[in-house]
């Protein structure tokens, strides 16, 4: 039995064609997925009742399972999702403005270790299928209030998401399809840690925004804290990104997560601006956001503004992104430790 959801419109064609169907059948089939999130077959009402018995008895609908929603004073909600095989995931609505973003996993777990981030030192368990990535989505839409809808899509959740590009560029697809989730490629961003192969390729396989994890601007530092850096050392991953083939008006968002005493002085400031010369981007700036366990502090907020001027002054466009769901563990991985805590707490 196949799963609907882990099908795109050219698995859809396929699968018509081998069931001796018109082409039109996967039209069909995708809008009910991807548009309509028809979670029976039988809801299928412009398919005949005897294609669907005959569907039925080869491919089923599923999605993945809410398990807990914690909601932050700042109107941040993170969710726990359950999938079929027991892994655990979250994803979180993030308010801001006008905006309503939804932050999405592309693994359970995380094979990058990065030294700053619970979900890199939890460990790697596998990609998410089309069917989870997409779950996300329709998980986070049926939590909405009353004239809610969300604006903006990111993948800055669990894992890498370039580690599971195939999937990952196949949802992206639907995201930004008219007859899927019809959200423009302009509202959508995909964040990496630094695979440079994967970067080099996505350009031209996808039209949405890119972010890319820098945190550090010495090779020491970075390999120190982002393993990957020891593959893909500094200097070549910014000449990808100065290669990187930008649409429209877009630019690449150059994230710097601020960990006190490790990558937060005035010289790293100075070395930051040298070495994104001729990356056409912008820096947002995020204090680090502590987690149970971990040895890293968070910059006093004097330091941090400190920081956000000099890069500033030197003609960036530079943001100091806001804290969210700090009361509610929002920070990657932190509401499934704290699930699977409790959970193998003694007693339980």
């Amino acid at each position: 039995m196949k799963n609907l959801r882990d099908l795109s419109y050219e698995d859809l064609l396929a699968e018509v064609a081998e069931l001796g169907e018109k082409p039109y059948r996967a039209e069909q089939l995708y809008g009910w997925i991807f548009h309509k999130n028809a979670t029976e077959i039988d809801q299928m009402t412009d398919i005949s009742k005897v294609l669907r018995e005959r569907l039925k008895g080869e491919y089923y609908i599923k999605g993945i399972e809410t398990l807990d929603v914690k909601t932050s004073p700042d109107g941040t909600r993170k969710f726990l999702s359950g999938l079929e095989d027991g892994c655990r995931i979250e994803s979180v609505l993030i308010p801001e403005d006008d905006r309503l973003t939804l932050c999405v996993s592309s693994q359970a777990g995380c094979a990058l270790g990065c030294q700053f981030c619970m979900t890199g030192m939890s460990g790697f368990v596998r990609n998410l299928r089309l069917s989870e990535l997409t779950g996300q989505v329709f998980s986070a839409m049926s939590l909405l209030n009353e004239g809610e809808r969300i604006t903006n899509i990111v993948l800055m959740g669990m894992g890498e998401p370039l580690a599971n590009y195939d999937n990952v560029v196949k949802f992206l697809k639907i995201l930004s399809d008219g007859k899927g989730f019809n959200f423009s490629h302009n509202k959508i961003t995909v964040s990496t840690a630094g695979l440079v192969p994967a970067i080099r390729k996505f350009g031209y396989d996808s039209k949405v925004n890119l972010a890319v994890s820098l945190n550090a601007t010495t090779d020491e530092v970075r390999s120190r804290i982002m393993p990957i850096n020891k593959k893909y050392p500094i200097d070549e991953l910014l000449s990808a990104l100065r290669a990187y083939p930008l649409h429209g008006k877009k630019y690449i968002t150059i994230e710097y997560v601020l960990i006190k005493n490790v990558n937060d002085s005035i010289e790293d400031a100075n070395r930051l601006i040298k070495i994104l010369r001729g990356v056409e981007c912008k820096i947002n700036l995020i204090a680090f956001n502590p987690y149970p366990g971990t040895k890293f502090q968070r910059p006093e907020e004097q330091r941090v503004n400190y920081f956000h001027k000099i890069i500033s002054d030197a003609g960036y466009v530079v943001i100091v992104r806001a804290s969210k769901g700090r009361e509610i563990q929002a920070a990657c991985g932190q509401l499934k430790g704290a699930y699977d805590l409790e959970e193998n707490a003694p007693g339980q």
